[in-house]
């Protein structure tokens, strides 16, 4: 297994490569090893994924910091690839708690860490301006060369302001030392450009694409985007073949749920898996 060290340093040259990566968000250890056999780099959590497995909401604090570094760390032991936590606001609402997950992070092995201007608040879901700089400017000082840092702002996913605000912040958090930028679901590709060009040359984040229709890999790369994340996507997609499947099953035909991957070749993925 690589050192945390490596892997930073790993995961920092994929996000200077000419075209980027892509990033899956796998949710468990069987998960993680499909992503790895199909061929990719680099992993990240899905606070989401996690959350939604865990029959509790997302983005309120239901998880704690310690169960998700450990959904973290078992995705690395899995597959030996560098893993980004997608730590939300880093649990909780001061710069000290920004600080205390990047910490935690770098202890659990991660390659990458992010933080969020959301609040964990559903009725203020946004800090303000200020407190979502500082907040990342003291993480920066913690991640800075020992961990990837992303600035994240969900001003746009929590509709509460527009693409100029999102780009201020980005801006912002680039400025006060984030190494990647993101702002999840812009509308178009043209919001996609203007991110890019706003934070440039750091390195922008966009998860699947802009919310107006996917677009192919070919086009995000061409807008200068560097890593492209999955989040809860693949989760959703696996919960909808099953609800499809189940449905089949209760209507007579036992077909469809029977087709999966074999128990037997799971339990070969799995066998040389480290112990924590």
């Amino acid at each position: 297994m690589k050192t945390q060290p490596e892997l930073y340093e790993i995961f920092k040259e994929l996000h200077e490569r000419k075209d980027g990566f892509i990033m899956p968000n796998p949710w468990d250890g069987a998960s993680a090893l499909l992503c790895k056999d199909a061929g990719f780099e680099a992993l990240g959590t899905s606070s989401a994924a996690i959350a939604f497995a865990l029959a509790r909401p997302d983005g309120t604090h239901a998880v704690s910091r310690e169960d998700h570094l450990k959904n973290a760390q078992l995705i690395g032991r899995a597959t030996g690839l560098p893993v980004n936590g997608d730590t939300e606001d880093g649990f909780g609402p001061s710069p000290a708690d920004a600080v205390a997950t990047v910490e935690s992070a770098i202890a659990a092995g991660l390659a990458g860490v992010a933080i969020e201007d959301t609040t964990a608040n559903p009725e203020i879901p946004i800090h303000e301006f200020d407190e979502a700089v500082e907040r990342v400017r003291q993480a920066a000082k913690a991640a800075s060369g020992r961990i990837l840092l992303t600035g994240r702002t969900d001003v746009i996913l929590n509709g509460v302001a527009d693409l100029n605000e999102a780009v201020k912040r980005l801006v912002a958090f680039a400025e006060a030392g984030a190494d990647v930028l993101y702002a999840p679901f812009p509308k178009d590709m043209d919001a996609i450009r203007a991110i890019v060009k706003a934070v440039a040359p750091r390195p922008v984040n966009v998860v699947v694409g802009p919310t107006d229709g996917t677009v192919p890999v070919a086009e995000l790369q061409a807008a200068g985007v560097k890593r492209i994340s999955l989040g809860a996507a693949p989760y959703t997609h696996a919960m909808a073949a099953l609800k499809d499947s189940l449905a089949k099953v209760a209507a007579g035909d036992l077909g469809p749920v029977s087709s999966g991957i074999r128990p037997s070749v799971i339990t070969k993925m799995i066998k040389d898996i480290p112990t924590a």
